[in-house]
């Protein structure tokens, strides 16, 4: 593995997101000492935080995962998540809602799980769950720790034994046939392959391999903080301040200091700060930005879809809505050729609706909830500029809401007390990449050693974090990704264990 050259006994951390936060943790472990600079007043990044009207909403990612990632963290200083955090586990992890007026609980459990696909669809697919849990599994365990949880120095690292058994598994061919290889039932290949979307690529696109994000949704565990999402990186930040590192919240970067082929300070809108290595977190365009160059690549770096975001806070709830609820449009191929081709907003939209006060009541006043409606959208590069979202905005908030209305929240807008609308405008304005909070997407080309490399060539001590970089997009990889850039600058490889979750039930008839 290579690392940065000369000394490292000082690193900045610019940013203080979850990938932030985890490498700070893990240098402050192997004895560096850390400065930690984020440009708003809390830390988090994109799981940032609004208060609004008593409300608390969180205003970056919902569904938390593999916890034993922030176990990892907080070890690494000596500490442990339980001191810090209390995480409920979701049961449903999620609720889908299709269009045909038919709902299906997710449940994490083997069992519980098989159960509620014979109810829904019969004992052939419960059947093919089985085969498909099982396949989930070996899926993670063939990837985890060698094509995930690691840092590639050239394509040639992916000639490993892994690399064939990831073939026999299928990994290589494409999501949703594979997955129709175990469920015939079109709503439930959805339930297992809607997580493409993540990685910013369709499910008829996207590779096989990427069934990996459904077994850390529908395997693993949906989890949720005590005091909502935001709670991850308070607590993430007090461990460090705790182990020694220094944190300047509300500190502005405006460029570094070279000499030669070495930063030697990162100066702020508030003081100059010198140092011996840096890690860089913000947004790809922001963090190429502040390096003065950007990596030589055959194609255009291509973003995923984005996103707007309604948070209402309102006077009561429906009861068809668990802690996450998934409603399908009845449109699935189209719409991911409005996100990803043509560039127009969704004419069936499928939504993420969350409700975390389903699971924490605190998170809003006595007697009131908060929603988190999440509508995919073209990111700015093949749709609507962040420009011409200023007048759009308002009128697609419009457009959810009737939606809304359709699918049976009966009163939704008249129940808002308080609501807070985030857009693609909002997103360009943080510095996000074609004004997407899901950085650069998953495609072969931008995926493992030829995702954007957190080494960058041309500077000997800076390295990149974040969801822009190895390994990718979602908070497990992110909290990855801020581990493997501290070793990059310590040497220190941590002993690779993919274990996440409990083995699943020995299927029947054998995988598919």
């Amino acid at each position: 593995m290579r690392t940065v050259t000369g000394r490292t006994d000082h690193v900045v951390v610019v940013g203080a997101g979850l990938a932030g936060l985890s490498a700070a943790l893990h240098l402050l472990g192997a004895g560096r000492r850390v400065t930690l600079v984020e440009r708003d007043p809390l830390p988090g990044g994109r799981a940032g935080l609004i208060e609004r009207g008593g409300h608390r909403f969180d205003t970056g990612p919902t569904v938390l995962t593999m916890p034993h990632l922030l176990e990892e963290a907080f070890a690494a200083v000596g500490q442990t998540m339980s001191d810090r955090l209390t995480l409920h586990p979701l049961h449903p992890a999620y609720r889908a809602r299709f269009a045909d007026g038919s709902s299906l609980d997710v449940h994490t459990g083997a069992e519980a799980m098989e159960a509620e696909i014979e109810r829904f669809a019969g004992c052939r697919e419960a059947a093919g769950y089985r085969r498909l849990r099982h396949w989930l599994h070996a899926l993670y365990q063939a990837q985890m720790s060698r094509f995930i949880d690691t840092n590639f120095d050239s394509p040639l690292s992916l000639l490993h034994p892994d690399l064939a058994r990831l073939a026999a598994l299928g990994g290589f061919g494409r999501l949703q046939p594979r997955i129709g290889r175990f469920l015939a039932d079109e709503r439930l290949q959805r339930v297992f392959s809607f997580q493409a979307l993540y990685a910013g690529v369709p499910p008829a696109r996207a590779l096989a391999a990427y069934a990996v994000i459904a077994y850390m949704d529908t395997v693993a565990g949906v989890y949720f903080p005590e005091g909502g999402m935001h709670a991850v990186p308070t607590a993430l930040s007090a461990a460090a301040a705790d182990a020694g590192a220094t944190l300047l919240n509300g500190h502005h970067v405006s460029r570094l200091e070279r000499t030669g082929d070495r930063i030697t300070a990162v100066v702020t809108d508030r003081q100059r700060i010198p140092c011996d290595a840096v890690v860089l977190t913000p947004d790809l365009p922001v963090a190429y930005r502040l390096l003065g160059a950007r990596p030589r690549r055959p194609l255009a770096l291509r973003y995923s879809p984005s996103a707007v975001v309604l948070h209402a806070g309102t006077d009561r709830t429906w009861p068809e809505l668990a802690h996450h609820t998934i409603s399908f449009g009845a449109a699935w191929k189209q719409t991911f050729h409005e996100l990803t081709r043509s560039g127009r907003l969704m004419s069936d939209p499928s939504l993420l609706i969350t409700r975390p006060t389903a699971t924490d009541p605190g998170l809003a006043p006595p007697g009131k909830h908060t929603h988190y409606v999440l509508a995919p959208c073209p990111n700015t590069s093949v749709g609507p500029s962040a420009a011409a979202w200023t007048e759009l905005g308002p009128r697609y908030r419009d457009s959810l809401l009737r939606e809304l209305e359709r699918r049976g929240l009966t009163g939704f807008e008249e129940a808002m007390d308080t609501e807070v609308l985030v857009t693609p405008a909002d997103w360009t304005a943080d510095g996000h990449g074609a004004g997407t909070p899901f950085s650069v997407s998953h495609t072969f080309p931008q995926t493992g050693p030829f995702r954007p490399r957190n080494l960058p060539r041309g500077t000997a001590n800076a390295v990149l974090a974040g969801c822009g970089t190895t390994p990718g997009v979602g908070i497990p990889t992110v909290l990855i990704s801020g581990r493997l850039a501290a070793a990059r600058i310590t040497g220190i490889t941590p002993a690779r264990r993919p274990a996440a979750a409990s083995p699943p039930a020995t299927p029947k008839g054998g995988p598919a």
